[in-house]
């Protein structure tokens, strides 16, 4: 299925308007660790406080995915726009009022969360499952939201850097404040432009059971996946900090989302032959091998090619991942999508907090040397996990030729 087919199946606003709505998500963990940081001059209570946003992030998702399944996410995706860019403001005003305030403040803005990413997939699953003359619909529009995703991670910490680079003495205040734009100016914009769920059968009521062990073998994956990610920031970040050159962590980081967002581009290309579970196993060992390249970084390697190199494994694996999620239950995508993807922010929490510590005793070479091993629990995940769909009952219409596979 080409791109072509997914911009004609959807209102074109969605795409450059959806891209500037994931923005803040993408710069307020950076933006929060430097502001924070600046703030205390203790990495440890930095990493500390992004881990408890992170884990704020994914509580948060999983509420707002409970509420998807009853009601407008045009709604939600309005109302959280707006409570996130009110705990913003108040995260900004705490960094004189002490930690706790700080802390207390940096929780709120994880909470308030708009939660675009998953939303829209929820958009993308509503409108392809309306569509059943196009089963390989799904499959470009999960491809274009993980390159989509990535290059909110390209610019999202090159803003930060960019900002804080500009904005002396003062350099974490510009990038939160335009995060805050940012949600007033697209995320409100976009979520009105979410694809409600159809009316539902009885049969297709919530009541529907969620499969528990599927769900869990996912959640564990996408987890993995996050604290990869937190992994990497603190270790970006400490890196250019004892480089003297603090305000080019955002930029190094971006290097990872360029890789991914490429990555993701190619991965609608994928045969359909290929069963999910082959692409699961193969994208797994692939991000093992990618993350091998992040130890070797400021010596043998430059850091910017090493996360290039790491970036490029990265989106393949979360889209598969996300390609399962779809199938898992299909009569309630909402709450499976965001509960799957709370999970990554739970991982961030995780390997922010561990990251930030073993940056204090060690350095940032530490927080990359943890980053193949988490790849290999995402690869011992692969290889031993099996996570089935029912998709082969109700009124459920053929989605792609993986839809038949089992994982």
């Amino acid at each position: 299925m080409s791109y072509r087919e997914l911009f004609r199946a959807s209102r074109l606003a969605i795409f450059p308007v959806g891209l500037l709505a994931r923005l803040p998500y993408a710069m307020t963990p950076l933006g929060t660790l430097l502001l924070l940081q600046q703030a205390t001059g203790s990495y440890a209570f930095a990493g500390l406080a992004a881990a408890a946003q992170s884990l704020a992030i994914g509580a948060g998702g999983i509420a707002v995915g409970r509420l998807a399944d009853r009601t407008s996410i045009r709604r939600l995706g309005l109302i959280m726009a707006v409570a996130n860019a009110i705990a913003l403001t108040g995260l900004l005003a705490t960094t004189t009022a002490g930690e706790v305030a700080m802390f207390a403040a940096a929780v709120l803005v994880g909470a308030t969360q708009p939660q675009v990413g998953p939303l829209v997939r929820v958009h993308w699953s509503h409108l392809t499952r309306s569509r059943p003359d196009q089963p390989g619909l799904i499959t470009t529009a999960l491809s274009y939201e993980a390159a989509a995703d990535e290059a909110s991670f390209i610019a999202g910490p090159a803003l930060v850097g960019l900002l804080a680079a500009a904005s002396a003495p003062v350099p974490a205040a510009a990038p939160l404040t335009a995060c805050i734009v940012l949600l007033v100016a697209a995320a409100m914009p976009v979520a009105l432009l979410y694809r409600n769920a159809p009316d539902k059968a009885p049969e297709q009521s919530t009541a529907v059971p969620l499969p528990k062990a599927g769900l869990a073998a996912l959640c564990a994956a996408m987890a993995v996946i996050g604290a990869l990610f937190g992994t990497v920031q603190v270790g970006v970040t400490a890196y250019a900090t004892a480089a003297d050159n603090p305000s080019a962590g955002g930029l190094t980081y971006a290097a990872l989302g360029a890789g991914s967002a490429a990555a993701g581009i190619a991965y609608a290309w994928i045969p359909a032959r290929i069963s999910m579970r082959t692409r699961y196993r193969i994208s797994a060992a692939t991000l093992l091998i990618a993350m091998l390249s992040l130890p070797a970084a400021g010596t043998s390697l430059p850091l910017e090619a090493a996360m290039l190199v790491a970036g490029l494994a990265i989106a393949p694996h979360m889209i598969t991942l996300y390609a399962m999620t779809e199938q898992l239950a299909p009569t309630r995508v909402a709450i499976t999508m965001t509960i799957v993807c709370a999970a990554g922010p739970v991982g961030t929490a995780a390997g922010q907090a561990l990251a930030g510590l073993l940056v204090e005793q060690s350095g940032h070479r530490a927080a990359f040397t943890l980053a193949p091993l988490l790849a290999a629990v995402a690869l011992t995940l692969a290889l031993t996990s099996r996570v089935a769909s029912p998709l082969q009952t109700g009124a459920v219409t053929t989605r792609t030729a993986d839809a038949s596979s089992r994982i």
